[in-house]
């Protein structure tokens, strides 16, 4: 596997970073970042193979895959073990589980993919912190970084609203209250003028904080590097 531009970047992605591009072997093929670029993308690591709480999420993430498409979101997961034993536990999960894995999974067991977007550190002895999901736009920003502790299994339907908060929100030029699920209201830019400031607003509201059903017109989206 490898990593362009370099094999030791200067710092992990941060949100609205360039997410680092790569090229691995998965239990699917080749794969590198750039395969994704046009769509959104889930991308979730494991610390390793044969992992009772992973092997949850797989079966979790597998079962949700056609809701994720529904999105334009593809899933594609990593884990610092081998593709042969990638393989087996995908097998295992099938034959206990009866749930055939529908995305890729990256072999990593050198972990330069891992140390280059900051999911282990440097000189850390264990893989254990390698639970992280980032969330990465049609044009290979990421938009969204979450943790996980080795004991607690990933929220399936929260990862499906956060990507649909997030093209909401590109789309509309809006932006989305604690809780929201589409078809809620959402949060109104705040005014830019000082007329805005004094323009009607409903109970429980103010000229900052505006909510309102979500607009029938896409926005014009800004053009990003």
């Amino acid at each position: 596997m490898t990593l362009t531009p370099s094999a030791e970047p200067i710092h992990p992605p941060q949100l609205h970073d360039q997410a680092p591009e790569f090229q691995a072997r998965t239990t699917m093929g080749m794969r590198a970042l750039s395969d994704y670029r046009g769509q959104w993308l889930l991308f979730f690591s494991h610390p390793a193979d044969f992992t009772p709480v992973c092997a949850s999420e797989f079966i979790a993430f597998a079962r949700a895959a056609d809701q994720f498409a529904a999105l334009d979101c593809a899933l594609l997961a990593l884990s610092v073990d081998s593709l042969y034993s990638h393989l087996a536990w995908l097998r295992s999960i099938k034959m206990q589980f009866g749930v055939e894995i529908p995305f890729p999974v990256i072999e990593d067991p050198s972990m330069v993919i891992a140390r280059s977007y900051g999911m282990i550190a440097p000189h850390a002895p264990d893989t254990a912190l390698i639970r992280a999901v980032f969330v990465i736009d049609p044009i290979g920003v990421v938009r969204s970084i979450l943790w996980y502790p080795m004991t607690t299994g990933r929220n399936i339907d929260e990862l499906l609203r956060l990507v649909t908060a997030l093209k909401t929100s590109d789309a509309h030029h809006v932006s989305t209250p604690a809780g929201w699920r589409p078809g809620d209201d959402v949060i109104m830019p705040p005014p830019q003028s000082a007329e805005g400031l004094y323009a009607p607003t409903g109970p429980g509201q103010d000229w900052y904080y505006r909510t309102g059903p979500l607009p029938t017109t896409p926005a014009l989206k800004a053009k990003r590097a």
